[in-house]
């Protein structure tokens, strides 16, 4: 009998216990209509938060362990993953507990969901074979694709729904065929395996090579890169704002800490297969993205650009695969969450009872109307935009110094290039609020605005902004310490 070491999935066990307490408290407690459901889910993410954290004193040690029979990992890597998607799990909570009470869809399997879908990215964080890694994706997409639709009585989010599911069962069916091919042609799913059999004077077909490109279209999805990025703009301006927000951060970054992972542990062989794709395919997300977002004038779809420009950024350090390259992605991944999830707690609140103002004109006059909501708007728009002393700054001077590093200096002058486009976009939002006149007809009290959750949730996005942006190096370090797996 195989020794079965619980330990090593203690978080994973909580955040799966406090979805069912939730989905029991649904059933059997009368809560209807309250915030109970929200502040019980907080209690189990934050209480994972501590296991992760403090096990077994991560990012000190360079301790790796292994369970059931090699399925699995705990390593610095996967613990700075888990700790950016619990933290943006908790973000996104903070941010719900008053939208699903406005928008009356106070129910526990809405959290339930998004505590699914947070196991569903842990999985794919700490897996060492491909369905380990494919039963945590698909558990994180089916929890999206219902809670992208989760406001019923709103068509354009049961468009988004639809089209989720249907482009994202579509792609999963790539992600499947190229783990197969991988597996037929090493008679093996674990990683290691696979980067043995590359490696080895075995390697004589091409299967290998067309199971690579099918997984590039499978996880090109789940990122929304370049052409693969059809369903973002979509999806995010139909979803509930916090579930954009949710998206936009913890999914995309469970893709990357997959992708990561594969490509460097099982496919480094291909390396020169690979590389000229993801030069290509981050330079055409880059620029598609900031430059159609140019033209978006409702924020959710900019937004939705936005994101798969940065989505581009992050293949950049991918593909400056040094030390400095990979921690440059786990940085960029968690300031990214900080300034995402912040900007769109703004959004969901200022969005009104069935989201009806998230036009930029509908932020003409808001440093006039709520002085306190633009300000933090700006913070995390300078942030996206890359303007210094921002965690976005330090992000992007981290990724594109790892790509002059490694020799990709076109590619860097690409991604400078498409940051000052980007900045038009996030300043117009800026001149909006500021140089603007307010509509005298919309003059909605602050405090019928902000519940005391969503200020934390503003507060806490906008402290990591300005503490990762002003003090990088503490966090580059850390994210140094989380390469032992990969090396």
């Amino acid at each position: 009998m195989p020794t079965i070491n619980l330990s090593a999935v203690y978080p994973e066990i909580i955040i799966a216990l406090f979805a069912l307490i939730v989905l029991m408290m649904q059933a059997f407690a009368d809560v209807r209509g309250k915030n109970f459901y929200g502040y019980v889910s907080l209690v189990g993410v934050v209480t994972a938060f501590f296991i992760v954290f403090q096990k077994p004193s991560p990012f000190v040690f360079k301790s790796v362990e292994f369970a059931f029979n090699g399925l699995w990992v705990v390593d610095n890597y996967s613990r700075f993953f888990k700790l950016i998607f619990l933290l943006g799990t908790g973000l996104t909570l903070l941010i719900s507990i008053k939208y699903v009470e406005d928008e009356r869809v106070q129910h526990g399997e809405y959290f339930a969901l998004i505590l699914f879908s947070t196991l569903g990215m842990m999985i794919m964080a700490s897996g060492t074979e491909l369905m380990t890694l494919f039963l945590g994706l698909e558990l994180m997409s089916i929890s999206l694709y219902a809670l992208a639709g989760y406001t019923r009585t709103r068509m354009i989010s049961n468009e988004a729904a639809l089209k989720y599911f249907l482009l994202g069962s579509f792609a999963t069916g790539f992600l499947l065929y190229g783990m197969a091919l991988l597996y037929g042609a090493a008679g093996t799913t674990n990683l290691h395996g696979i980067s043995v059999f590359i490696a080895s004077s075995h390697f004589k077909t091409p299967m290998p090579i067309i199971g690579m490109a099918l997984l590039v279209i499978g996880f090109g999805f789940k990122i929304a890169v370049v052409p693969f990025h059809m369903w973002a703009p979509d999806v995010y301006q139909g979803a509930p704002s916090p579930i954009t927000a949710f998206m936009s951060a913890g999914p995309k970054a469970a893709a990357f800490a997959a992708f990561v992972r594969i490509f460097m542990d099982a496919l480094p062989g291909l390396h020169d297969e690979w590389v000229m794709l993801i030069w290509i395919l981050a330079a055409l997300t880059m620029t598609v993205g900031n430059i159609i977002a140019l033209v978006q004038d409702n924020i959710k779809r900019m937004l939705a650009y936005s994101s798969i420009a940065h989505a581009g950024y992050v293949l950049v350090a991918f593909l400056s695969a040094g030390e400095l390259g990979i921690s440059s992605i786990l940085y960029y991944m968690l300031a990214y969450t900080f300034m995402n999830i912040g900007a769109f707690a703004v959004i969901s609140v200022l969005g009104g009872k069935g989201e009806e103002k998230v036009n930029v004109s509908d932020y003409n006059g808001l440093g006039y109307r709520h002085p306190v909501a633009a300000i933090a708007m700006s913070l995390f728009l300078f942030s996206l935009a890359g303007i210094p002393p921002t965690a976005g700054f330090m992000g992007k001077f981290y990724i594109f110094s790892a790509a002059i590093k490694e020799g990709y200096l076109g590619l860097a002058i690409v991604g400078v290039i498409n940051s000052v486009i980007s900045v038009y976009y996030y300043l117009r939002v800026t001149v909006a609020m500021y140089m603007k006149s307010p509509d005298i007809t919309d003059e909605i009290p602050i405090r019928g605005l902000f519940s005391p959750a969503c200020i934390l949730a503003i507060i806490i996005s906008a402290y990591g902004v300005l503490r990762l942006g002003l003090f990088p190096s503490d966090y580059i370090a850390i994210a140094k310490q989380s390469l032992l797996a990969l090396q």
